[in-house]
């Protein structure tokens, strides 16, 4: 794959996670070019940030001409204090894609050995050991970045062939050749939103597959209690002028076309109606867990919409500081490297992905209480009641994980605190935003396999087989080649591992 300009975020999936290799265009590498040699020029006997400067609350002291190689090279390996769990692979190489391509806009004024080597890092699977924590993410990502840069400059660590390792061994292994600092490129490579984007893109990806697991089940639980159609209905969902409702109720619409047990309401309530009835005998509308989820996951897929727009804005834009313009020979200092807009997309995407998980909770207590749903025996025991458990156990595991995504809800973005010597005296915590995101998913996905279980034990015990949509019979088949129908109880957390693995693939 040729980069060049824009990258979407279906490049990052085919380059993180189909391991497409990348190449560097032409123009890419002369647009880097121009900009580095227009800043070597323009600097020369003029006060530019980081360049000739002190960082930070130090920026009023000036570098001898002597010392500013040496001054790019303290900074990186000052910073490189991160702690905490090492991102994983897909989210390191993400951060990487990232720096990438913000330093191939030509508006930081690096040598083009660094994104040369960023592509050599990308294409081998050669990923940096970045840390979770260290980040505020407003002067970007200054302490994640640092072990990105302290990568590229030959030292630090990286994660090759499974194994971690000093990267000075695997330059050698590999023939690589680390980066010669020139002007700047230590706060080039420092001062951004890369690692707190490239979590983000990862998270999208597996948020986007929450929703469509959730669409599934969703639908299959409509199935088993063979709801009325008409709350999925074009006319009804169309009343109300939210995309993202619409297109779910489509979705559902298009996963049950060819089920046997979604029935339509004309036929059974609008024409057989006794006037002598008091009670009916069956239920006139269902619970808001399963008659509601267009109204539910509407927003949930609105939200993650817009996020991947705002991830896409900021992995293709220049977040960096300062702002080198070969266009109109100028360096402009500001602050681009503020992460507020991928900290508030985080926060927003962990709330949804929260209600998503909210809405799995509830719809397999629906399953698992007898005197709630009327056709399953309790917990869906297939055993004997009262001698055996069936779901019962991992419920537990369902609902407390629901309660711990809760309260990681609560926003990083109004959790500013200043630091810097006060010099950054607003700070986004983008990065620790996108963590914690990234956990809230990790969580849904557990609760929505403990949820796909019980709706596959609950057809087994249905006999609705043949009945269901061809979809959910997809569905139905694969969990079942990872979990038998089961009476007897057994240790049920090897499966479960192996069903989550399953849910991620789909």
């Amino acid at each position: 794959m040729k980069i060049n300009n824009f990258l979407e975020l279906s490049d990052f999936k085919k380059i993180i996670n189909e391991n497409k290799k990348i190449e560097l265009d032409e123009a890419l590498l002369a647009r880097v070019n121009e900009s580095f040699q227009f800043l070597k020029e323009f600097s020369k006997n003029k006060v530019i940030y980081g360049v000739n400067t002190g960082f930070g609350p130090m920026a009023q002291f000036k570098i001898s001409d002597e010392d500013t190689h040496q001054l790019q090279y303290n900074l990186i390996r000052s910073h490189s204090s991160g702690i905490g769990n090492p991102l994983p692979a897909d989210e390191a190489k993400a951060c990487m894609l990232a720096r990438l391509n913000t330093l191939s806009l030509g508006k930081s004024g690096v040598h083009e050995s660094v994104v040369n080597l960023l592509k050599e890092l990308i294409n081998r699977d050669i990923t940096p050991l970045i840390f979770e924590h260290g980040g505020v993410g407003a002067s970007g990502d200054l302490v994640q970045l640092a072990h990105l840069a302290l990568v590229l400059i030959g030292e630090g660590e990286v994660f090759y062939k499974g194994e971690r390792k000093s990267t000075k061994e695997v330059f050698e292994i590999e023939n690589l050749q680390p980066i010669q600092v020139e002007i700047r490129e230590g706060l080039a490579l420092m001062n951004g939103t890369s690692v707190m984007s490239g979590i983000g893109v990862v998270n999208a990806h597996k948020a986007n597959q929450l929703t469509d697991i959730s669409i599934k089940l969703s639908c299959a639980i409509n199935e088993i209690v063979q709801a009325y159609d008409d709350h999925l209905s074009e006319v009804l969902n169309g009343t109300k002028l939210h995309e993202g409702q619409q297109k779910i109720a489509e979705k559902m619409r298009t996963h049950l076309s060819d089920s046997k047990l979604i029935r339509k309401r004309a036929d059974h309530l609008y024409t057989h109606f006794e006037e002598q009835e008091k009670v009916f005998k069956e239920k006139v509308q269902e619970y808001y867990s399963l008659r509601c989820v267009p109204q539910i996951l509407g927003p949930v897929l609105d939200t993650l919409e817009y996020a991947e727009k705002v991830l896409e804005n900021e992995i293709n834009s220049a977040n960096d500081n300062p702002i080198i313009n070969v266009e109109d020979q100028h360096v402009y200092h500001g602050g681009n490297f503020h992460g507020d807009y991928i900290s508030l997309e985080m926060d927003k995407l962990k709330i949804v992905v929260t209600k998503l998980t909210m809405l799995a909770e509830r719809q397999l207590n629906y399953l698992l209480n007898s005197k709630i749903n009327e056709i399953l025996p309790p917990f869906v025991n297939l055993g004997k009641l009262g001698f055996n458990f069936g779901m019962q156990g991992v419920q537990f595991t369902a609902t407390s994980t629901t309660a711990e995504s809760q309260m990681l809800s609560n926003p990083m973005y109004v959790h500013s605190i200043p630091n810097n010597n006060d010099n950054q005296d607003i700070v986004s915590m983008g990065t620790n935003a996108a963590v914690i995101c990234r956990k809230v998913i990790e969580n849904a996905f557990e609760v929505l396999t403990i949820e796909a279980i019980t709706i596959v034990q609950a057809i087994e015990y249905l006999g609705f087989q043949d009945k269901i949509s061809s979809a959910t019979k997809e569905l139905y088949d694969e969990i079942r080649k990872i979990i038998p129908a089961f009476s007897d109880d057994m240790v049920m957390y090897p499966y479960l591992e192996e069903v989550k693995k399953y849910l991620k693939t789909v």
